[in-house]
């Protein structure tokens, strides 16, 4: 009886210790790492904290545009950039809970007038970035050699399809290689089209937002939708911020285009929490690590890295993680889970001078780990 008393109350002094660790994480400490984005008139930021379920911090810094000066808070809508491509990934693991779809049906088995080489290629090879698809933003530059970026039109998600459909092979052989997507992933937006028969932003509002009451978040499309509590994007010249909001990709949905803010996106978190969308067995491929033929990924630099679908999977500091950094013309965004220890951070920014990996900086307030 005593070997029990005393099990139960070690038991509740560890519980007691880790919650007071994570009481001595102020709001003024968070605050603290964000305080040079504070100021009336320059772009800034939005961030949040979820700590065990709930959110703990939720604070704006900054504006969302020049123009009208508003305050960024936890309404205001970022362009999510490849933030994205966890939502694009979790449309088509609906239409493989649905039956529609199979990660090892081939590109050819969906679009039957693509090229020979897309036989080769699976709807797991465009998730977890091995499809080998040539980069489409180089193939669109290329149509308009001598042409100032800013006056070449923008491209869709069809378009992106038509260039692919345009060569005759991919980079490398499916399978074989890991190398970042965006072309990847903006075929997968016309994948969900073709097999749900719906837009995919319809589907994504249909099958995701409205289900998770995600109310204002959106894939935006010029002249069909707007964005509630739009922040516009901006970049810093010799001292001088300018407004720079669209390029000639970002009207791609699949790989960039989802807008939303701090108070959906912890609606988000709480699903995936909580397998509100599938279950934990059904989002496990999701989380299993890529292994190409030749050999394991790595980051440009040389680095390893762990990626799955729509997700990376990189352990910060022996801490498990899954994470995805956004970044876009005016725009740097990063979702940091850290299922293990219940913490997720959000950072949203509409100005390209921000580091997303000052996210890990609000993590090692609470895991302990040096900066």
């Amino acid at each position: 009886m005593k070997l029990r008393l005393g099990a139960t109350l070690f038991a509740l002094a560890l519980a007691l210790c880790a919650a007071t660790a994570s009481a001595q994480v102020s709001p003024d400490q968070i605050d603290a790492v964000f305080a040079s984005l504070k100021s009336t008139t320059a772009p800034g930021a939005a961030v949040l904290v979820i700590r065990n379920g709930k959110p703990v911090f939720r604070r704006g810094y900054g504006v969302i545009d020049l123009r009208t000066r508003h305050p960024i808070d936890a309404r205001t809508n970022f362009r999510l950039a490849s933030f994205t491509k966890q939502f694009t990934a979790a449309c088509v693991m609906l239409l493989v809970h649905d039956g529609k779809l199979h990660y090892d049906d081939h590109l050819t088995d969906i679009f039957p007038e693509f090229p020979t080489y897309g036989k080769s290629i699976t709807v797991r090879n465009l998730l977890n970035h091995t499809s080998g698809l040539q980069d489409y933003g180089d193939l669109m530059m290329k149509q308009y050699p001598n042409t100032p970026e800013e006056k070449v039109p923008q491209i869709l998600d069809a378009g992106v399809l038509k260039l692919l459909e345009q060569q005759t092979s991919g980079e490398f052989a499916p399978g074989t290689k890991w190398e970042y997507s965006n072309s990847g992933y903006a075929v997968l937006a016309m994948i969900v089209e073709k097999v749900s028969g719906q837009p995919f932003g319809q589907f994504l509002r249909d099958r995701i937002f409205v289900p998770l009451k995600m109310t204002h978040t959106l894939a935006y499309e010029k002249g069909k939708n707007e964005v509630p509590h739009r922040a516009y994007g901006h970049t810093r010249e010799k001292g001088v911020w300018h407004e720079t909001d669209q390029s000639p990709t970002s009207a791609v949905l699949g790989d960039g285009g989802i807008y939303s803010s701090l108070d959906d996106l912890a609606k988000w978190d709480r699903a995936l929490r909580n397998n509100t969308l599938v279950s934990a067995a059904e989002m496990q491929p999701a989380l299993t690590p890529v292994q190409p033929t030749d050999g394991p990924p790595k980051f440009p630099d040389g680095e390893p890295l762990t990626y799955g679908f729509g997700w990376f999977l990189d352990p910060y500091q022996g801490h498990k993680r899954m994470s995805h950094d956004g970044s876009t013309v005016g725009f740097r965004t990063t979702i940091q889970r850290f299922p293990d220890d219940n913490l997720t951070i959000i950072v949203l920014a509409n100005r390209a001078d921000i580091n997303p990996d000052v996210a890990l900086k609000v993590a090692d307030l609470y895991l302990k780990t040096k900066p």
